[in-house]
This record gives C-alpha cells, structure tokens and sequence, in this order.
C-alpha cells in the first residue's frame, strides 16, 4: 500500500478562516498578524493601544479592536466582535505580557499580582471565553508566547519566569481538556528578542553581553517567533498539541558554565 503525499503548502494555506491576535500592536503581534494574513487568515488585531491596532489591522487587511485582556468584560467584548467581524474564530494567537524586572525582595503584594496578571490572567480567559468561540468554529488553534524565564531561572525575572512557568503548565492542561472539542493548544517560549521594546531598554554593550551566551550568537528578530506561530496555526502541526517549543538560539539547551581551556597546565 502507496501513502498518499500531502500537498505540504496546502498544508499551510489559512484562507477562508479567521484569527484573533491578541496583543498584535507591535513587535511579534505584528509580525504575527502579518504572518497569518499573509497564509490566507482574516486577522483581528486586538491591542490596548487603539492607534496601534488600527495601524496593524490597514496593513494585513483585517480588523482592530482595543481591549485590556486582563479584564473578563473586555474579552468577552472581544470575542463577540470576532464571531461577528470573522464569521468563525478558528484561532487565537495570544501574545500579551511583560516582565517586571526586580528581585524577590523588591516585589510587594500589588507588584506582585500585577505581573501575574499581565502574564497569566488573560491567558486564563482566552482559554475560558476564546475556546468557546473557537469550539463553535467546529475546532482550531490557540497558541500562546511563553518565555525561556518559565523554563530556566533568570536572574531578576522571578515573578514574570513564576507566571510564565505557570502558562506553559496551563498550556498542557488547557491542550489535555479541550482536544475533545478539536481545539490543539500549543507555546512557544522565546529567548531574548530584539523587541521594540527590548531596543529601548538594552544598550549596544548590554545587547553584545547577551547575545554572548547564545550559541546561535544572536538574539531572536521578532520575525523567527512569529515563524513558528503561524506553523503551530496551520495544519502543519494538526497532531501536536499541549507542547512548549524552545525558540531561543539554543540557550537554554546548554548548562551555565564559564568557558573554560583544557590541556594547558595550571598554574602554580
């Protein structure tokens, strides 16, 4: 018996069916909004900034709607106004959060609770209030962005890694309880890159320090995020579901040695 040979591209092709992308204002939302429009998707750009929602949904040819993910009203508001300006949800792409960076010691209460939050809460209600639309669809993808800070323990990252740390679990459990209704739910956890945002902070000498300990010797262009995103959206990926994939040069494949010479004698 001869297997029958997919037509691979076809695999990829989103035409006909409509994504949100929360958080899809700059950085790896618009890359990501771009990446699916470009496969065939309508796209609606959901971002707190209306200006820059409505910037990003002109250039991809689809939708904006501004809305603070973190709130239950707005994110209901959201997905009826999916249902009604996509006709079917049949993916989310979510990609809000942000890291706080400070010690354990320096977070209080209110910090603390924000940061999860920001990274956690609204990953709660796309898996609570999203799926629903994306289950009517008749099933689909939900993909989040985790970070390298929920696999590894990064210095001053200890509630943003925390929180992130527990998306990626949610991701699993999310993945486990709605395969039943066809919805596959996948991350991606991303190193350093090189986000508007990042640029800002990070000096040329921070940068150079940085992309030192990543064996690909760079940091990640909001682009090579953006890449595996719309891979986990596409039928490319119709059997993979529950899993976190590393994007992040390599870094945290290796363990944090100092580089060392051997076969010269120590010294005295």
């Amino acid at each position: 018996m001869t297997a029958s040979i997919p037509q691979y591209l076809k695999l990829l092709d989103l035409g006909g069916r409509g994504f949100v992308v929360l958080g899809a204002g700059q950085g790896i939302g618009e890359q990501t909004a771009h990446a699916l429009a470009q496969a065939g998707a309508t796209v609606l750009c959901v971002d707190n900034d209306r200006d820059r929602g409505e910037r990003i949904a002109r250039a991809v040819g689809g939708h904006a709607c501004r809305a603070d993910v973190t709130r239950r009203a707005d994110m209901e508001r959201v997905f009826r106004g999916a249902r009604e300006k996509l006709g079917a949800v049949t993916g989310i792409v979510d990609i809000v959060g942000i890291a706080r960076l400070k010690s354990l010691a320096a977070f209080d209460d209110t910090a603390w609770s924000e940061q999860f939050d920001q990274v956690l809460r609204h990953a709660f209600l796309t898996l609570q209030i999203g799926a629903a639309a994306v289950k009517e669809a008749g099933g689909g993808t939900i993909t989040f962005v985790g970070s390298m800070a929920g696999l590894r323990a990064v210095r001053d990252q200890v509630a943003y890694g925390t929180a992130k740390a527990a998306l990626h679990h949610l991701v699993r459990a999310g993945a486990a309880e709605l395969a039943r209704d066809r919805i596959r739910v996948n991350a991606v956890a991303p190193g350093f890159i090189r986000t508007p945002r990042l640029e800002q902070l990070l000096s040329p000498d921070q940068w150079r320090l940085i992309e030192e300990t990543i064996p690909l010797g760079r940091a990640a262009q909001p682009c090579e995020i953006a890449a595996p995103l719309l891979f986990f959206a596409s039928e490319l990926s119709s059997h993979i579901t529950g899993q976190v994939l590393a994007v992040d040069g390599g870094t945290a494949n290796q363990a944090a040695l100092p580089v060392l010479k051997f076969g010269q004698p120590a010294s005295s």
